[in-house]
C-alpha cells in the first residue's frame, strides 16, 4: 500500500478552517482508494507570531524538506502581523524548493453562476513564481521624509523565464494546444522585452501550440470579454497572481479556485494551497467555502500519482455543487464550511468507483 506524508501549514484566518475539510477530504479519498497519508501539523503564522515574535521557526524549511507534498490553508492577518512579513515563509517555500510553476486552474463548474453573461471559463494561469517582481531586491531612502523614495526591483532570468514557458507549452499540449503570454515590453522595456524574445525563440519548437502573447491590460480585459478563447495563459509573478485572482472572480468565486505550487523536477517537495486569502474577518465563523482548498487537495493527489483519488474528489465537488442544496454563503447558500466538506467527503465513496472504471 502506497503512503504519503503531508505537511500541513494551516495558516490564518479561514486557512484554518478549510485546511481542516481539506483533510477530511483527502483522508476519505485515502481510505477508499487504498493508500495512507500521514499528516503532521505545523502551527505557524500569527498563533506562533503571538509565541515567538516571528511567524515560523528559523528552521522551517529544512522541517518541511522531507516531506512528501506541503498544504498550505492561508496567510495573513494583518491586525496582528505585517502581510510583507507573513507571506515571508511563502515566498521563501516557493524559491528554496524551486516551486518555480505555480498552476492556476479556472473552470466554471456546474451548478456556479458566473458574473459574466453566458461564460465559458476553462483556462489555467501558470504563473512564473521564483523571481520577476517578488524577488526582494529594493529597499527605502529617508524613510519618513517628505522625499521618501522606494526602490522595488523585478528580477527576470533567461533561465526562469525559459523553464516556466516550456512547462506552459507542455500543459497547453495536454490541454487546447494554444498558450497566451502576458507581456507589458511596450511599457517594461528590459524584463518584458526578454520574456517576448525568449517567447519568440521558443514558439517554433511547439508548432503544434498556437502562440500569442498580449499585453496585461488587454489581456485583462479578455478575462472579461471573451475568457473562451483562453486555455494556458503564463505570466511573470505579479502578472500571474492578478488575472489568477480575476480568473477566480469569473468562475463564480474565488473560493472555488485551487492552486499548486510544483517543483516540476521533483527534487523538493511541492505546496499546493487554495488562491483565496486568509480572510480574517470571517474565521471561525463557519461561512468559508472550503472547495478552493479541496479541490487544491485534488491537485496534491494528483501530483502524487493518485489520479484516481484525485478525479473522485473533483467529480464529488461537482456533484454537490450541481445538487445545489448544500453552498456557503459566496455561492447564495446558508451551509456552513463543515457541511460543505461533510457532504463532499460523503459522495467520494460513489464517485471513486465511478473514477476507477473511467
Amino acid at each position: 500500500m502506497a503512503g504519503y506524508s503531508i505537511a500541513l501549514y494551516p495558516g490564518d484566518g479561514i486557512g484554518i478552517d478549510v485546511t481542516i475539510e481539506a483533510v477530511r477530504v483527502m483522508a476519505q479519498a485515502a481510505r477508499l482508494g487504498g493508500f495512507t497519508l500521514d499528516f503532521t501539523e505545523f502551527p505557524w503564522g500569527h498563533r506562533y507570531w503571538r509565541e515567538a515574535g516571528q511567524v515560523a521557526p528559523d528552521d522551517f524549511l529544512e522541517q518541511l524538506r522531507g516531506y512528501d507534498a506541503i498544504f498550505l490553508g492561508a496567510v495573513g492577518d494583518p491586525t496582528h502581523v505585517p502581510d510583507h512579513l507573513t507571506l515571508v515563509p511563502l515566498i521563501r517555500m516557493r524559491q528554496s524548493f524551486e516551486q518555480y510553476a505555480c498552476v492556476r486552474p479556472a473552470t466554471l463548474l456546474p451548478g456556479v453562476v458566473s458574473p459574466l453573461a453566458d461564460a465559458t471559463v476553462d483556462l489555467v494561469v501558470v504563473r512564473e513564481n521564483s523571481e520577476g517582481e517578488y524577488v526582494n531586491v529594493g529597499g527605502f531612502s529617508r524613510q519618513g521624509q517628505p522625499d521618501e523614495m522606494a526602490i522595488q526591483t523585478a528580477v527576470h532570468t533567461r533561465k526562469g523565464i525559459t523553464r516556466i514557458l516550456r512547462y506552459a507549452y507542455q500543459l497547453a499540449r495536454q490541454r487546447r494546444g494554444k498558450l497566451t503570454m502576458a507581456t507589458k515590453s511596450n511599457a517594461l522595456t528590459y524584463g518584458m522585452v526578454l520574456w517576448d524574445t525568449i517567447l519568440d525563440a521558443l514558439a517554433p519548437e511547439y508548432p503544434d501550440v498556437a502562440t500569442e502573447k498580449v499585453h496585461i491590460d488587454a489581456l485583462t480585459m479578455r478575462f472579461v470579454r471573451d475568457p473562451a478563447q483562453l486555455d494556458v495563459v503564463v505570466g511573470s509573478n505579479l502578472f500571474g497572481d492578478i488575472l489568477s485572482d480575476l480568473a477566480g472572480a469569473i468562475t463564480g468565486s474565488i473560493g472555488l479556485a485551487p492552486s499548486a505550487n510544483i517543483n516540476p523536477e521533483r527534487t523538493f517537495p511541492s505546496l499546493f494551497e487554495p488562491v483565496h486569502g486568509s480572510a480574517p474577518d470571517i474565521a471561525g465563523q463557519g461561512i468559508a467555502n472550503p472547495i478552493g482548498a479541496i479541490r487544491s487537495a485534488a491537485m496534491l493527489l494528483d501530483f502524487l500519482g493518485e489520479a484516481k483519488a484525485a478525479l473522485a474528489i473533483e467529480r464529488a465537488v461537482v456533484a454537490v455543487l450541481q445538487d445545489g442544496q448544500c453552498r456557503t454563503p459566496d455561492l447564495g447558500g446558508r451551509a456552513t464550511t463543515i457541511e460543505v466538506g461533510s457532504e463532499i467527503a460523503a459522495r467520494i465513496d460513489v464517485e471513486i468507483g465511478e473514477a476507477c472504471c473511467s
